[in-house]
């Protein structure tokens, strides 16, 4: 807690506590259930960090973590062939948001985080992890689906052409319809 007075009133104190930030819950609940596990790396005492972790599905939790801790943590990741996303709004995150396979940190970040990280999200709640989650993950199955198209035009419409089995003007229709195709494709990220 803290206190304060002025000259000749009574002091006033308050306790200061964490808080959850909107849909942390449910956030990291949508990536455990895809596989993702989350835990905290926190500079914070332990019995701020336990009772933080004991609110939210983590399988991990360390408390008293300094900037070059949380670099190790990700090297060690790295090492081990994982990709880490880093989630933070510190001062002594910003080392370890630069140096995180991706990283993402909210507006309300101090500005070397912000600057730091990959993304910066604008609401107050974590949802923008999740949501950039699903969209990364849609985002690449499109992307495979999209080289496939190209392959199956690519092998059988540019023979076809070479040959002189297809008319200029078809060969050009095709081509044209193919990136039509592959644009439409990539629209449908937008409904996400």
């Amino acid at each position: 807690g803290i206190g304060f007075a002025v000259a000749g009133s009574p002091v006033f104190s308050a306790t200061l506590r964490e808080q959850l930030r909107d849909d942390a819950v449910m956030t990291l609940d949508t990536l455990a259930t895809s596989g993702i596990a989350s835990e905290i790396l926190s500079g914070d005492a332990p019995a701020a960090v336990e009772s933080i972790a004991s609110q939210l599905p983590v399988t991990r939790f360390v408390a008293n973590v300094r900037p070059g801790d949380k670099l190790a943590r990700l090297e060690q990741a790295k090492a081990d062939g994982q990709h880490m996303l880093m989630v933070g709004d510190g001062v002594n995150d910003a080392p370890a948001l630069a140096a995180a396979h991706v990283s993402m940190a909210p507006a309300s970040a101090a500005e070397v985080g912000r600057m730091a990280a990959d993304f910066v999200f604008t609401r107050d709640s974590l949802s923008a992890v999740s949501t950039a989650f699903t969209v990364s993950r849609r985002a690449r199955s499109i992307v495979l689906q999209n080289f496939g198209l190209a392959i199956v035009y690519n092998v059988f419409a540019v023979p076809l052409a070479m040959a002189g089995y297809l008319n200029p003007f078809i060969a050009a229709v095709a081509m044209s319809s193919s990136s039509i195709i592959v644009v439409a494709n990539s629209l449908r990220l937008y409904g996400i």
